[in-house]
Order: C-alpha cells, then sequence, then structure tokens
C-alpha cells in the first residue's frame, strides 16, 4: 500500500499515470507556520521544502503504522532567497507574476518516504525557470484566461498549459517542475519491491 500524503490533485494524478495506485491522505500540517520558523532560522528553500515534506509523511506514518509506504512532497520557489507560496487570490497573483518577469527562479520540489516508522529516502529536484520580459497588459490577459487555475500552484502558472507562454528557457526535469521528481520516486519504488525492476 501506497499513501500519498498530500492533498495535491496533480501529484496523484502523475503518480497514477504512471501506473501507482496511491491512496491520497491530506496531513494537518501548517505550512505556513513552519515555513515562517524555518525562515527565521535561516533556512535555505531546499532545506524549508524537505522540512515540509518530512514532516508531512511523518505525521501520516504515525498515524498509519508501519505496514504502509508513506510518500509526501513539498514545493517552493525560489527567487533570490524570496520564496514565493500560492496566491492567495488574483491580485497576488498578479504580484506574483510582476515580480517574476523578466528574471529567473527555481523550483526546488523535494519526495520523501516513511516505512516501518523511520524515513527511508529522500530526494531534492532543482529546476531553473527564467521568465520572459511582458506587460501588465499580457499579465492580466493571462489571468483573465487562466483564472482560479493561477491559483493552484506557486508563481501562478502551469508550464504544461497557458503558463508555457509565460517563459523564455526553462532546465529541468519537467515532473520536478510539476512538484514531484516522478522518475526518483519510481527508482525508490523498484528497491523497496513495490515496482517490477
Amino acid at each position: 500500500m501506497i499513501v500519498l500524503a498530500s492533498s495535491s490533485r496533480t501529484r496523484l494524478d502523475m503518480l497514477k499515470a504512471a501506473g501507482i495506485d496511491a491512496e491520497p491522505l491530506a496531513p494537518n500540517v501548517d505550512e505556513a507556520m513552519v515555513k515562517d520558523a524555518l525562515r527565521g532560522e535561516g533556512a535555505s528553500a531546499a532545506e524549508a521544502a524537505e522540512a515540509l515534506a518530512d514532516l508531512k509523511a511523518q505525521r501520516i506514518a504515525m498515524r498509519l503504522g508501519p505496514d504502509p509506504l508513506v510518500l509526501a512532497a513539498d514545493q517552493i520557489l525560489d527567487l533570490n532567497g524570496v520564496w514565493f507560496d500560492k496566491p492567495a487570490d488574483i491580485d497576488h497573483a498578479r504580484a506574483h507574476l510582476r515580480a517574476l518577469r523578466g528574471k529567473s527562479h527555481e523550483l526546488v520540489s523535494v519526495a520523501v518516504a516513511w516505512r516501518g516508522g523511520q524515513r527511508i529516502w529522500h530526494h531534492v529536484g532543482r529546476a531553473k525557470l527564467t521568465m520572459r520580459p511582458m506587460t501588465d497588459e499580457f499579465i492580466d490577459w493571462y489571468l483573465d484566461r487562466v483564472g482560479e487555475a493561477a491559483l493552484w500552484s506557486v508563481g501562478a502558472y502551469q508550464v504544461e498549459g497557458l503558463g508555457a507562454q509565460l517563459f523564455s528557457r526553462i532546465d529541468g526535469d519537467h515532473f520536478t517542475i510539476l512538484g514531484l521528481p516522478l522518475l526518483q520516486v519510481l527508482d525508490m519504488l523498484r528497491l523497496q519491491g513495490i515496482l517490477r525492476t
């Protein structure tokens, strides 16, 4: 049994598309509070994403006991040391896009697995994305077209859709950009004897 310690539809869909039958179970974690504490301690984006993914997996693993493999992930957008969360509303999405345009940022996606009451694996994936310069009018047009979907992910974009128009360059693994380093997860599941080798 594989449990995905997440309410992310995107992550669950990625696993299912890859033939992994995972059961989603949302952990009760105040992510904003944890991020604020880690930021105050001087943690890097990667350290914060790993701590959050680990905490989510641990919460579910302790609740369910030793049998299931519990997988969790977290993603942080880092623009020169400034972390971006999912925008709260369209005005925040607009502000995020204005801050990101014409600049490069990093997406850090960390996956963690727990089994038998302990952490057995983790992976840190990184991708560098460069947004093209764009006008305020284009940003308004884009937000009008994507609507509420702009609130579903950090940076207010999904590169697999209309968000591709925001970028001049993308360096990194597609799955990492979507929020789960899937190829590395699949390797781990093979090592655990869950997938065929």
